[in-house]
């Protein structure tokens, strides 16, 4: 019989809120696999675990869930962990997780905090319906991209950001989003927890050329009625329906209602499409 891969939740800050099943399952199996060593190793001491340890960064994963692929196989039950929060959200896991599926592991979580759903649950924003975006990617023009394939949802946008690109990070949102309401919360569950509301060129303000400590998370609501389209949208929308063969005029009107523009501007951008 094989083993068992328990992907178990630890804290993101406050030690305080580790759950009784997870220490309990972390002192059961064979293995903890973590991402790094010194971190785990300070919670299982706090605790008085001595289960041995071994690293899983994620620049290694791909190599190292071999390994642990076969301590599984010979029936040894592993438990994975990161430094803070759920493993495999924005965080290693997947390789090994899906590598664990398919070969017919048992696959068994150990649920607790997560930074993501902590944030949410504390913004005042919109929490029926939300995308998970992770971290952007480092290219401006990748993060632009992904930012365009969900600027039409109405759910809220929630991601990761480190405090040295967060003032960027907003800046980027602003252009591609416009004036949302958006929430920065940081230093989740630890003594300086902080949530920063307003709309998205308050918080540029707010944090251009500011100092920021701690992980982040950035949540901005979803597309309302009454959010500006981007210009890109605009031109789209009017070659269209010029293209339809729509008269300029009562195109413009229609737009207008739809996209947060004064029907004269579309009207003269309309022209110039002409």
């Amino acid at each position: 019989m094989t083993g068992r891969l328990f992907i178990v939740a630890t804290p993101i800050g406050n030690l305080g809120d580790v759950s009784e099943r997870a220490l309990e399952t972390l002192r059961g199996v064979k293995l903890v696999a973590c991402e790094d060593t010194r971190h785990t190793r300070g919670l299982l001491s706090r605790y008085g675990i001595g289960t041995p340890v071994t690293s899983l960064p994620a620049f290694a994963e791909g190599q190292r869930a071999g390994a642990l692929l076969e301590r599984l196989a010979a029936g040894d039950d592993v438990a994975l962990v990161t430094d803070a929060g759920t493993p495999a959200i924005s965080d290693p896991g997947e390789k090994l997780v899906a590598e664990a599926v398919a070969a017919g592991v048992v696959v068994v979580p150990v649920p607790g905090a997560a930074a993501l759903i902590a944030a949410l649950s504390a913004s005042g924003l919109p929490t029926g319906r939300f995308h998970f975006l992770g971290f952007l990617p480092r290219q401006g023009s990748e993060a632009s991209a992904m930012l365009e394939e969900v600027r039409q949802l109405s759910a809220t946008l929630v991601l990761y950001e480190s405090p040295r690109r967060l003032s960027e990070t907003l800046a980027l949102l602003e252009r591609c989003l416009g004036a949302r309401r958006a929430v920065v919360a940081r230093e989740l569950t630890k003594l300086h927890e902080e949530f920063v509301r307003g709309t998205l060129p308050e918080l540029v303000a707010r944090y251009a050329g500011a100092e920021v400590l701690g992980e982040v998370v950035v949540m901005v609501e979803g597309r309302t009625g009454e959010v500006r389209w981007s210009e890109a949208e605009v031109r789209a929308a009017l070659a269209r329906g010029l293209a339809d063969g729509e008269r300029l005029k009562p195109l413009t009107t229609e737009l207008a209602k739809r996209a947060g523009w004064p029907a004269g501007d579309l009207y003269r951008l309309g022209l110039s499409l002409k």
